[in-house]
């Protein structure tokens, strides 16, 4: 990160200001010079907004700290200098189409308008997707219009404040190493905006031909003459995926899916929740009470996050709704694609359930562990499903090689229609799969922070103290996986393997958090014994995060 003194901040403010091309930010960034606030000038001035496998996601706001126009318009034009120096398959030169997919929060639009234009201007083609569409439909596109790379302009379930900037190539995967390195060297090589062509025409607007072409693709998800009688209650957590969530299950043949009205269309201030995020509290509330006033009473609740790439599932459990973790839909979307004879590889993240292997393994399927995040699953060779526990999972990868709220809202309603004909649940069949392999039970301790040296320290002092027993259970095995392992690249992060327990500790990639994910095994013998398994693995659980949040200082 570029260190600047701090009488240095007004020059950098007033060069900076000089070519902004929003009127807002360059209101918000002259106030700033004229009040003379260093401390704010500092915040958005001490650095650059670092582009990485994530591509770029920060808070809306004037400066090279921030997420801007200025800053998208340099990413735009870094990636283009890229896909033209990479020949094929990643670039063609003036052959070379960007598709260009945005979501509805505050900017987007300007964002992805901004983007096209660069890109045209380089000599590439741009579409841009007719108007804010979820992420899947974008890493669809990618695939299905035959382009060199993809960019959607997303937060995903960031707070309102932030906003995003992801990067597919021609595979319809996200970017890993070293073409985000690559691609951060070109946007670095952008000295002035001035020297970036921004013509104002001559890219083109898609119509809803890829749409349709994505909803035609759902439509292989399921196995056909499955039952579809599951009644499901769907939120949009003020995001885009509602008018296309909708027409996919109009065009499987199950129940509208009741609406929650709030949250139904899309909104960038995102006004019922503290955090889009249906994982965070609260956020499924309003979502819970629309399925206790449904009569007849739904089966699933449904959510997606505002950009519709993740899906989180929740089941009525005894007199009220629980929803699932992302661990137990993982096995659950698992299961039925074991039961329908599907073939070729299962991947998950390494934080995500050790029960997927043990499905993979009893059906003799292959099954591959990957660093955190899609860009990594998806890459799995032969893959067939691929899962992680933050509510992520791909279950058509030869249509989207990315997570899918969408298709995976399809796949877990027609697994809860099998059972309901069946006269059981997905409680049902998660208690079978405990029978069958173990009770598989997973926690996460999450800090979220103000100040990101919390989290280096942290690492740092489980590094040079690294505990010799949690939970009462000796660490049998300690990983520090900056070390890399047989089967995965280095990444930040570190893992502990006990008597029957995990725990995986790392930097979050996209937010502000340090993250600890936990698991306990529990052998259970029979139906039985169930209560008693679970209620061990709560204690277990407990105790781990209690000794794991001393051992890191949190």
């Amino acid at each position: 990160m570029t260190q600047v003194h701090d009488d240095d901040l007004t020059a950098r403010a007033k060069a900076w200001l000089a070519e902004d091309p929003d009127p807002d930010t360059r209101a918000e960034l002259a106030r700033l010079i004229d009040t003379g606030d260093l401390t704010e000038l500092a915040a958005r001035f001490r650095g650059t907004l670092q582009f990485g496998t994530a591509g770029l996601r920060g808070e809306l706001g004037a400066g090279p700290l921030r997420m801007n126009r200025a800053v998208v318009i340099r990413a735009a034009a870094g990636l283009a200098a890229y896909l033209k120096k990479q020949g094929t398959p990643h670039g063609t030169g003036a052959a070379g189409l960007v598709v260009i997919g945005y979501d509805a929060r505050h900017k987007s639009a300007d964002f992805a308008a901004d983007t096209a234009a660069v890109v045209t201007g380089a000599g590439l083609r741009a579409a841009v997707l007719p108007r804010p569409l979820p992420t899947p439909v974008l890493a669809f596109a990618v695939r299905h219009l035959g382009a060199v790379a993809g960019v959607e302009v997303t937060a995903s379930h960031n707070p309102p404040r932030d906003n995003g900037y992801k990067v597919y190539l021609g595979d319809g995967s996200q970017i890993v190493p070293p073409a985000d390195t690559g691609i951060a060297a070109e946007i670095d090589a952008v000295r002035s905006l001035h020297d970036v062509p921004r013509p104002t025409t001559g890219w083109e607007t898609l119509d809803d031909t890829v749409l349709d072409a994505y909803l035609t693709r759902t439509d292989a998800v399921l196995a056909p003459g499955s039952p579809r009688t599951a009644r499901t209650v769907y939120t949009a957590m003020h995001g885009v995926g509602k008018d296309v969530l909708l027409a996919a299950f109009a065009r499987a043949g199950f129940p509208e899916p009741v609406l929650v009205a709030e949250q139904a269309d899309p909104d960038p201030d995102f006004p019922t929740v503290a955090f889009p995020n249906p994982e965070e509290p609260g956020a499924m509330d309003l979502a819970f009470a629309e399925a206790r006033a449904c009569d007849p009473a739904p089966d699933l609740v449904l959510a997606n996050d505002p950009d519709a790439d993740r899906l989180a599932v929740a089941v009525r459990d005894g007199a009220d709704w629980r929803m699932l973790r992302g661990d137990e839909v993982g096995a659950l979307l698992a299961a039925h694609l074991v039961a329908r004879e599907a073939r070729g590889t299962f991947a998950e993240s390494i934080v995500s359930s050790s029960l997927l292997g043990r499905i993979a393994g009893r059906a003799g399927l292959p099954h591959t562990e990957t660093l955190t995040g899609f860009k990594w699953i998806a890459r799995a060779e032969g893959l067939r499903y691929g899962y992680e526990e933050a509510l992520g999972y791909c279950v058509d990868p030869d249509g989207v090689r990315d997570k899918d709220g969408i298709t995976a809202a399809l796949l877990v309603t027609e697994l809860a229609s099998v059972l309901k004909e069946e006269g059981r649940t997905l409680l049902d069949l998660l208690d079978d799969l405990a029978i069958e392999h173990g009770l598989h039970a997973t926690d996460q301790l999450s800090a979220r922070v103000e100040d990101l040296s919390v989290i280096a320290d942290a690492m740092r002092r489980l590094r040079e103290h690294p505990p010799a027993a949690l939970a009462g259970l000796p660490v049998t095995r300690a990983e520090d996986l900056t070390q890399g392992t047989a089967g995965l690249p280095p990444t930040d992060g570190l893992r502990y393997t006990l008597d029957g327990a995990r725990v995986i500790v790392r930097p979050s990639g996209t937010e502000p958090k340090l993250k600890c994910y936990l698991e306990v095994v529990v052998p259970v013998a029979a139906r039985t014994d169930l209560p008693a398994a679970r209620a061990d693995a709560a204690q277990r659980l407990a105790a781990l995060k209690r000794d794991l949040a001393t051992a890191a200082g949190l």
